[in-house]
Formats: C-alpha cells, sequence, structure tokens
C-alpha cells in the first residue's frame, strides 16, 4: 500500500494531452494528480497523447512522480488495449504509480490491469455504473486496488436520474461504496466531482456530505479546488487535541484499554486516533 495515496484527500483532473500542465497539477500540492487519458482527450489525440507520456512525466520531479496516476480508457472501448501496453511501461520506471479504470464493472478487467503494470502497480476502481455498483466487492477485493472512487455524474446518466445538488438519490450508492471499501479493509473511498469549480458554496457544500459519508477524498477538476477540499477533510484542532490526548493516555498506561474523560478508550478508538494524526502529517497543498 502506498501511504500518500492511501491518505490523499484531493485528486486532481489533467488532461493528458497537455503536458505544459502536468507540472503544474503537482505543484497545486494535490495528493494524487490524475493524468486523463479517457474523457479529457478527443479521440483523434488519444493515440499521440499516449505516446507522449513517458516524455512528459520523465521531465517532472522524481519526488513527484508517487503521486502521479493515469486514467486510461475503459474496457470496452478501442484504445483500451493499446493504454494497457503503455501503462505497464510507465509503472515499471517509477513515472507514475498506477492507473485509474472508469466504468470498473469486472474483477477480470482489474485482474488484466493488475498484470500489465505489474506488482508495483496501484489501481483506482472508478464505479459509474449499475453492473459496477453491484460488483463492488469484486473490485475491491480484486489484487492491487488501492481505494475504489466514485464516478457520480457518469452513475447519474446511467441510470437515467436527474439529481439536485444535494444528490439525495445518491446517499445509498455513496454508503455502499464505503461498506464495501471497509469490508475490504481499503482506505476511505474517493468521492465524486463538482461540476462548477466556480461555486465554492456547491463545492463546500458537496465536500462536507462527503466526510460525513465517510470518504476520505474527493476528485478535482480545477487546480482551485484542491486546498478547500483538502483543508475540509482533514481533522479540525478539536479532533486533533483529542487524537493527541488519546494517544498520550495510551503511551502513559503501557497500553490495554484505560478511560478518558469518562469513556472507554480501546483498540478501535486509538485506531481512530492514529488516523486523524496520519492525515494531519499529510503535507499541506
Amino acid at each position: 500500500m502506498s501511504a500518500p495515496l492511501a491518505l490523499a484527500r484531493t485528486f486532481l483532473f489533467v488532461p493528458a494531452d497537455r503536458p505544459e500542465r502536468h507540472a503544474h497539477a503537482l505543484a497545486t500540492g494535490a495528493g494524487g494528480v490524475i493524468v486523463d487519458l479517457e474523457d479529457a482527450v478527443a479521440p483523434e489525440r488519444k493515440a499521440a497523447a499516449r505516446e507522449a507520456l513517458a516524455a512528459s512525466f520523465t521531465a517532472l520531479p522524481a519526488t513527484g512522480r508517487g503521486r502521479l496516476l493515469v486514467r486510461i480508457n475503459a474496457s470496452e472501448t478501442p484504445w483500451h488495449e493499446d493504454d494497457l501496453a503503455a501503462v505497464g511501461g510507465l509503472v515499471a520506471p517509477g513515472l507514475i504509480a498506477g492507473v485509474v479504470l472508469p466504468k470498473a464493472e469486472r474483477a477480470g478487467d482489474l485482474r488484466r490491469l493488475a498484470e500489465a503494470v505489474g506488482a508495483k502497480g496501484l489501481l483506482v476502481p472508478l464505479v459509474e455504473s449499475a453492473a459496477g455498483l453491484a460488483a463492488l466487492d469484486e473490485l475491491a477485493t480484486a489484487p492491487q486496488v488501492l481505494r475504489l472512487a466514485f464516478g457520480n455524474l457518469d452513475f447519474q446518466a446511467d441510470l437515467g436520474l436527474a439529481c439536485d445538488a444535494d444528490e439525495a438519490e445518491l446517499v445509498s450508492v455513496r454508503l455502499a461504496i464505503l461498506l464495501a471499501s471497509r469490508r475490504a479493509d481499503l482506505p476511505a473511498p474517493i468521492d465524486g466531482v463538482t461540476p462548477d469549480w466556480r461555486d465554492a458554496q456547491r463545492l463546500a457544500a458537496d465536500t462536507a456530505r462527503a466526510r460525513r459519508g465517510g470518504f476520505g477524498a474527493k476528485l478535482c477538476i480545477h487546480p482551485d479546488q484542491v486546498a478547500p477540499v483538502h483543508a475540509a477533510l482533514g481533522p479540525g484542532a478539536d479532533e486533533l487535541a483529542w487524537a493527541r490526548r488519546v494517544m498520550d493516555a495510551i503511551q502513559a498506561a503501557g497500553g490495554g484499554v484505560i478511560s478518558l474523560d469518562g469513556r472507554m478508550v480501546d483498540a478501535p478508538v486509538v485506531r481512530l486516533a492514529q488516523r486523524l494524526l496520519a492525515l494531519d502529517a499529510q503535507a499541506p497543498p
């Protein structure tokens, strides 16, 4: 498991055919940068964009490559096989950390992708359809899966939904993704995009909903979304103070079950405190 991407709160999309933006995307401080060969690249430009990735990534600082993922084209598309061949050559020399698979619906597709990228490659299945929802447990337990991600807009399109801004119709879907992640012992999943990057109020509401719902990260489509999402999904001052008190109390007691503020502190509570402190230790954007 790659700790930086497992704890990342923001995953910023950047077009694969705009190499001049790749370094800028890393410089935003996003926990993960997803270089997009799928929706962001027109069909006639996909081959050229794919072929240029190695040169683009080689020019990036080596310290940032561990935050890079490539979103390839979906399994049923004519570009998928060429994408599979390309990403293995990017993971092996350490130019990227792994791959995002859109329209993830079958564990077999993830197994093929794992074989293509090798044992070092991390996989992020993007759940965007009713079939993907039905296969959640299989996707979550497939080899080398880092985290599940939710493609909220494509999911609505697949089901013919017309959600309002609160996406109340998707509450059960988000809960299902969270539960599948927990059953597979994966890090907290990645929530979908806020499509209007200029709407700060909508972004704040979407991010607050993600945190209430147990999501640990959010997909971003513009650099301006990175800092507010990172801050909103991180632990607050009161949470950190509590977590430090828990860890200090456990250390002073020499382990075991203790009482703090009249409440029992056992292993699950300690794990929560450790997770909050680990999130705080992540470099800010």
